[in-house]
């Protein structure tokens, strides 16, 4: 490996110079060349990996790790090789350089997720070289198509090769094991859960028409309206069991008032919409397709609508976004999915804190119901608990949440190689 960089930050630039842009809705320029260049390092560790790819460049790849004690279940170490569009004139470098600038990593993926990818080959890598066995055995996975939901990526490899999974009940993942501030002092969040998926479009129909006429009939109008009175609808806090337990716990570390769930998340920086987020369903609008000429009034418009509610309340949003659309707007469900909670207890849960605590002595591990979503969700199926453990010691005055496929995405090479750290101790003694 190069001497300018750690292993780990060199991995994860590699990863990022691999242009795996996922558009959505089966349109990607696929993980194929990703997935050779991960399942040559495995191999270079003295590794067999196997490959699976259900649909043309949708390349998924899996190594599995003899650990010292068979008796133990196995342990899934996971990634996607995917990444969402980045807009190459809105950023300040190449998002497909994997430039090195002001000490950090940047590019698409640097965050979401080529930086655990790395920290995962790396860590995988220190243990071999050493001529150690994991406690356990490890199954290392990186996954296609995470950002359209693993439609074509985990999903497929669930339900077709589900003997790479034998014999695991654990797993651990990215968007979670990153410090955050909570007022004066440092924090780590560790994600025991995900909120549930629900893409929608929306439809309006309306008569096509001259653009010159007075037409009050317009879908383009109708479909504007819905829209705007759902993307401003303030949805209100629920707390889950976790999110309770996210609360108290950050309250308690700042002296804010437990009582006042979004004041308490307000106390934690760059990491506040983040936060709030978790605490109640959101409904945002991310795409609008109508018309095909000016002078044309159409006979329908559709809006994308992201929708993340929190676990068992889908169907209920659901009925409630009806009805502040109006009963004369379609709704089609695009994708949709499941929540998740799991207990922040358990030898897993007591070994990732453990962990961070031997590499950043004293600092609090919070649990927390995450936003977004992971591959976690279909390992899900075959019982396997899934956890976010991508540990990184990040920088108060850094908007490192903000970065999930954001402009000009990076992450520090310091935070890097702690991650890579962190995560090596944990396979080694859990």
């Amino acid at each position: 490996m190069s001497e300018e960089l750690p292993e780990v930050a060199q991995v994860a630039r590699d990863l990022i110079r691999f242009d795996t842009t996922n558009y959505g809705e089966g349109r990607a320029n696929g993980e194929r060349e990703a997935a050779e260049y991960v399942g040559a390092y495995l191999e270079s560790l003295g590794l067999t990996p196997e490959y699976y790819e259900p649909i043309l460049r949708r390349t998924n790849v899996m190594a599995r790790i003899p650990g010292r004690d068979p008796s133990k279940p196995a342990l899934v170490l996971h990634g996607h090789l995917d990444v969402v569009p980045a807009v190459a004139d809105d950023w300040s470098v190449d998002p497909f350089g994997g430039v090195v600038r002001d000490g950090m990593l940047w590019g698409r993926g640097a965050v979401d997720m080529k930086d655990m990818n790395a920290m995962i080959l790396t860590s995988v890598a220190e243990l071999l070289r050493a001529g150690e066995q994991p406690a356990r055995d490890l199954i290392v996975v990186f996954f296609a198509d995470e950002e359209n939901g693993g439609v074509e990526g985990s999903q497929l490899v669930v339900r077709d090769r589900p003997e790479w999974f034998a014999g695991a009940t654990e797993a651990i993942s990215e968007v979670g094991g990153y410090s955050i501030p909570v007022g004066d002092r440092r924090a780590y969040l560790l994600q025991v859960g995900e909120k549930a998926l629900v893409w929608l479009r929306l439809r309006a129909r309306g008569t096509a028409g001259h653009g010159s006429r007075f037409h009050p009939d317009n879908a383009v109008t109708r479909l504007a309206e819905a829209v705007a009175t759902l993307g401003r609808t303030a949805w209100p806090v629920e707390l889950t069991d976790t999110t309770q337990q996210t609360i108290d716990g950050l309250a308690a570390l700042c002296g804010a008032d437990p009582s006042d769930p979004d004041g308490v998340a307000d106390r934690t920086g760059p990491a506040s919409g983040f936060l709030r987020s978790t605490l109640r369903t959101t409904t945002n609008p991310t795409g609008l397709t109508a018309g095909y000429k000016h002078n044309v009034i159409p006979d329908a418009a559709i809006a994308a609508i992201d929708v993340r509610t929190l676990p068992g309340q889908e169907d209920a949003v659901l009925a409630e976004i009806q009805r502040i659309v109006g009963d004369d707007i379609e709704i089609d469900i695009a994708h949709r999915d499941i929540g998740l909670e799991v207990p922040f207890s358990g030898a897993l849960v007591e070994a990732m804190v453990a962990a961070l605590d031997r590499h950043d002595p004293g600092i609090p591990v919070v649990p927390y119901l995450m936003g977004g979503g992971t591959d976690n969700k279909a390992l899900a199926e075959l019982g396997i608990a899934g956890y976010g453990f991508a540990p990184l010691r990040l920088p108060a005055e850094l908007d490192f949440t903000g970065m999930f496929h954001g402009v000009d995405e990076r992450v520090p090479i310091d935070a890097l190689v702690f991650g890579q750290r962190v995560l090596t101790d944990l396979i080694r003694t859990y």
